[in-house]
């Protein structure tokens, strides 16, 4: 770490004279969700002409960058997203966004150990406090890692972010060359998927299996927004949180008070994640708030670490599964939608973790140019991406039912999963089953 409080004094500059210091097949860092930049943004947009080759590495882009716009061919800048947005899948569609598998609990060490140097990091963060740092707000991750590798670092300073507190959650005057104005827009809020009937069967029958104390990983969605809503109906407390995102849910359990971490044996009584993504309340709520701690993200998303949690309980989606149980959670097919994110790593520290548990959820069916389809098949859609393997899959629940993998043989867990999937699509599952010998001839 370059932290020297006696060091460097960044210089002030215009968003152009930062644009100004790229170079043809630089690699550049846009940083990560809330901490990407946009005046800079613009202004690198407005040198396309005079560049190419620029390479730019990003996550979860929640506006459009306008260096994308400006660019819709690729010629001049090219485009790495470690997970995608709506709007990444949208460019990737358009062949100039490229996905970089990962864990995302590995990038900070990809940084250190793998990737070409960072020739220009652009980081949006708060303007510097009394005592020369900048805060990163609600998205921390890999930052920390990007601003060691980085030949030249400018922060793009933004007041509206909310100041968040934890251990490195931000960068020091000192390694920091260059500072710019932000244009002070608020973070970028995520609504709350709508939960539907289906959300409230599968959440009901997962929320049933939290006990008091348990400590939570929380993904995004339409289910997982449903567990926390049926949380706040029940008797359990003393939760604890653990997660890789903060989301509104996990807000709405705090203030009711549900959520003391008394019981966790990593920073107990803390509620911990990496980035924070919602509406303003949420962040209203972590704001200046030290019950929130937001962590580098190999502190949050590593098995090893997420297993020294007691009764960890993590819920994530996924959208196909196959009679093995292997789950699709980030492709159709060769189109990519999204990102392994923390998935895999989540289910393997909560089954690590003594008294974990690992719920994979899935809504049975889905539509499809008017035809209903079985999200539980036979094979993967070809190309389908596998994010969490079969011999890791724990509990995998639908609005028919839970069912926990571990230890079944693979009829056992075809049959299993056949009772989760539509009644309209079993009788049809149980025949190709049988004829591919997931289920022997003798097998009842």
């Amino acid at each position: 770490m370059k932290v020297n409080p006696g060091g460097k004094t960044p210089r002030h500059i215009s968003a152009a004279e930062a644009a100004a210091l790229v170079k043809s097949g630089d690699w550049l860092d846009y940083g990560v969700i809330t901490g990407q930049p946009d005046v800079f943004d613009a202004a690198l947009a407005a040198r396309k002409d005079e560049l190419e080759g620029v390479k730019i590495r990003n996550c979860l882009s929640l506006r459009p960058r306008a260096v994308l716009e400006a660019d819709p061919e690729g010629k001049h800048f090219l485009w790495f997203s470690w997970h995608f947005s709506g709007y990444d899948r949208k460019k990737h569609d358009a062949g100039i966004s490229h996905y970089i598998p990962v864990n995302l609990g590995e990038i900070p060490d990809y940084y250190r150990r793998f990737n070409p140097p960072v020739d220009v990091a652009i980081i949006k963060a708060r303007p510097m406090d009394e005592n020369g740092w900048f805060n990163f707000g609600g998205a921390n991750l890999w930052h920390r890692a990007v601003i060691e590798c980085a030949r030249t670092v400018i922060i793009e300073t933004n007041p509206a972010i909310p100041h968040c507190e934890g251990e490195m959650n931000g960068v020091h005057a000192s390694e920091v060359d260059f500072i710019v104005e932000g244009d002070g827009q608020p973070p970028t809020e995520l609504p709350n998927s709508p939960i539907g009937d289906v959300d409230r069967a599968v959440g009901r029958l997962i929320a049933n299996e939290i006990e008091d104390g348990a400590c939570l990983q929380i993904g995004i969605g339409g289910m997982p927004n449903a567990v926390c809503a049926l949380l706040l109906d029940s008797g359990v407390k003393d939760l604890g949180i653990h997660t890789e995102m903060l989301t509104d849910g996990i807000g709405e359990l705090y203030r009711a008070g549900r959520i003391t971490g008394v019981a966790k044996r990593l920073q107990p009584g803390k509620i911990v994640y990496s980035f924070a993504l919602g509406t303003k309340e949420l962040y209203r709520t972590i704001d200046r708030n030290p019950d929130f701690q937001c962590l580098a993200v190999e502190n949050t998303n590593m098995p090893h670490v997420i297993m020294q949690n007691d009764k960890v309980v993590a819920i994530n989606n996924t959208t196909q599964m196959d009679l093995q149980g292997q789950a699709a959670s980030e492709s159709d097919g060769h189109r990519h939608i999204s990102g392994t994110g923390g998935q895999l790593q989540f289910v393997r520290g909560a089954y690590a973790s003594k008294g974990g548990k690992s719920f994979i959820c899935l809504a049975s069916t889905y539509e499809r140019k008017g035809q209903r389809r079985s999200r539980i098949v036979l094979n993967l859609t070809p190309g389908n991406v596998v994010t969490t393997p079969r011999s890791d899959m724990m509990y995998v629940v639908t609005e028919y039912g839970i069912a926990n993998l571990k230890g079944k043989s693979v009829a056992d867990r075809a049959k299993a999963l056949i009772g989760l999937a539509h009644p309209d699509f079993r009788e049809d599952l149980e025949r190709q089953a049988r004829e591919h010998g997931l289920l022997p001839r003798h097998y009842y």
